[in-house]
């Protein structure tokens, strides 16, 4: 049984920067997509990628990116990252969707995969995940077939509805019954090929993998994850990084 590890990080990151206006109205050229902003001075996806690499259990890394970033993003690894590619480590095209390019990351696995292989799919900016967390995942993963990373909330959540006005509350939920999702994601890979396949039948783009999982009718547990376990798409949250780094 090996562990392979799906980076989805095709995604343009429109959150992260927002393109400016040169003074005669033109689009000045756009920024680096978030996985490629750095984070002092290195990618934020190589810093992400290390993490797995640096966890032994691991066996090979697979990143979905835009077909005309790999060869770049290849040249890269191979001078920056020499750590990361002593795991096994493949580039596929990546979709439109974050889901799209699981799905092709999947398919690509497919021809050398066994039922009880543990997928990890884990977020392109989420560099600072520990190897506790990704252990923990693995472990509850292989025990009960899916498992994610996820934290009890600590503010109240409301339900709302939406209005042309605004919002309005409709109900309180106990927070004893809510718990905010990170990645990784761990499946034994029977069960989120059954998923996917499933989804894509029905023309359905999931949250998360975690949706498409349970939507197949398989119960998905939560391990601890963390505070600092934090998804960079804003240029607020690159502070927040920076400050984790130098920590």
């Amino acid at each position: 049984m090996k562990v392979v590890v799906i980076i989805p990080a095709a995604g343009l990151g429109t959150r992260m920067a927002p393109m400016p206006v040169g003074a005669k109205g033109k689009l000045k050229k756009s920024p680096p997509s978030k996985q490629f902003t750095e984070l002092g001075g290195t990618p934020i996806l190589i810093h992400t990628l290390r993490k797995f690499a640096a966890v032994d259990a691991v066996s090979e890394i697979w990143i979905a990116l835009r077909e005309n970033e790999i060869a770049g993003f290849r040249a890269r690894l191979e001078t920056e990252a020499g750590d990361v590619l002593k795991k096994r480590v493949e580039l596929v095209v990546g979709g439109e969707h974050r889901q799209q390019s699981v799905e092709h990351a999947l398919n690509a696995v497919a021809a050398a995969a066994h039922d009880d292989d543990i997928v990890l799919v884990h977020d392109a900016v989420r560099p600072f995940v520990t190897p506790e967390i990704i252990r923990d995942v693995i472990e509850a993963a292989r025990k009960y077939g899916a498992a994610i990373a996820g934290l009890p909330a600590v503010d109240t959540v409301k339900q709302v509805e939406r209005t042309a006005e605004g919002a309005l509350i409709k109900a309180t939920i106990p927070r004893a019954g809510i718990v905010m999702a990170q990645t990784p994601q761990g499946f034994r890979y029977s069960i989120i090929k059954k998923a996917f396949d499933e989804a894509s039948a029905d023309g359905l783009l999931g949250t998360d993998e975690a949706s498409l999982v349970e939507r197949s009718g398989h119960d998905v547990a939560v391990v601890m994850g963390s505070p600092r376990n934090i998804k960079i798409t804003a240029p607020a949250d690159m502070e927040l990084a920076e400050f984790y780094l130098k920590k």
